[in-house]
């Protein structure tokens, strides 16, 4: 072997990552160090809340981008037969016996992905038996080797069961991308000077997590008041781009103030249109939703319209959602009192 070559053409790391840990990350990272291509395969029967397969393979294609991953549910096994002219399998169940696991992830190289391994690694005692098992599947005519890597978890203490009963209290063992999967969402809402910003930053300091700013509020102060058509779009999406970022950053909850709502709003009163996928981000679904009320004095800070603008915002965002049947909580009174009211709401959805 040449100096600096890899030690294996091909790995292989099968895994449910239900969620994608640490744990995880070091023996796929192991595995990349020593391998010139890595194949990853994730499948669960029954699934995990949280983590279905759209979610796993995101968190895969965040954490390493260059790796080929195959994360297969029955749905998609269904397709994924049917477009390649198999016969229909379904997933074993994960107290399905060892064998039959392994044939299935055998079946799964070949049949669906076209690949033999020269290695599979693991963290587990069952891994000489599974690579054994590779090898006959593959036709036996190259050992398949074995790598364990920290079995005893020494170099990462923990486990997806440890994760999935507090992953919140476990997130110091998650990659940020895959807990934020996990944060969930409070939208803000309120006309012009009805406290929530305010409110998202304090209820963000009360909670000890982090707040989502109002980027068509920022652009309006940087442009002297000042939009066109076009933004929209670009503070919508823009809006939500801003709450994936901080979603990262946050601990349970992230307090977003406005939604591409808020943009719809402006678009018909500056416009009288909204761009279709304006609209589509304002369809994104909030896990909880605050409806500042305009009930202590307006104040102009030189941008802002007025009290009756306000006032008809308050109930165009109400009549919106009460259409849509969304529910939310109108907050009234104080900062402190809001503050009160709207932690009293998260604390019931725990």
């Amino acid at each position: 072997m040449a100096d600096g070559a890899p030690a294996f053409r091909r790995g292989l790391v099968v895994g449910k990552f239900c969620p994608l840990h640490l744990g995880h990350v070091h023996l796929i990272r192991h595995a990349i160090a020593a391998c010139a291509e890595v194949l990853v395969i994730s499948y669960t029967n029954p699934g995990f809340d949280g983590c279905g397969r759209a979610e796993r393979e995101g968190w895969l294609a965040a954490v390493f981008p260059g790796v080929r991953a195959l994360v297969v549910d029955d749905a998609w096994l269904a397709d994924a037969c049917a477009r390649r002219g198999l016969a229909p399998r379904r997933l074993p169940h994960n107290d399905a016996d060892a064998e039959t696991q392994r044939a299935f992830t055998a079946w799964l190289c070949l049949a669906v992905c076209g690949v033999t391994v020269d290695a599979v690694f693991t963290s587990e005692d069952y891994g000489d038996g599974f690579a054994r098992s590779l090898t006959r599947h593959f036709g036996g005519a190259a050992p398949v080797r074995h790598v364990c890597v920290d079995q005893a978890r020494s170099v990462v203490p923990v486990s997806g069961t440890r994760v999935r009963a507090d992953v919140h209290g476990q997130r110091a063992f998650l990659p940020p991308a895959v807990y934020a999967s996990f944060v969930r969402r409070a939208c803000l809402l309120g006309g012009e000077s009805s406290g929530k910003t305010t409110l998202a930053a304090a209820l963000a300091a009360r909670l000890g997590t982090a707040w989502v700013p109002e980027l068509g509020r920022e652009l309006w102060e940087a442009r002297g008041g000042t939009l066109d058509y076009a933004d929209m779009l670009r503070i919508a999406a823009g809006q939500a781009a801003r709450e994936a970022l901080l979603a990262r950053d946050a601990v349970r909850w992230l307090l977003c103030d406005s939604s591409a709502l808020t943009t719809v709003f402006y678009s018909l009163d500056g416009y009288g249109r909204v761009d279709p996928e304006v609209r589509r981000l304002a369809r994104r679904p909030y896990d909880c939703t605050f409806v500042c009320a305009p009930d202590f004095p307006f104040v102009q800070d030189g941008t802002r319209r007025d009290a009756a603008f306000r006032a008809r915002q308050y109930r165009w965002y109400r009549a919106v959602l009460d259409a849509r049947g969304v529910p939310y909580t109108v907050l009234e009174g104080p900062v402190e009192r809001r503050v009160e009211a709207a932690c009293a709401v998260l604390d019931r959805m725990r």
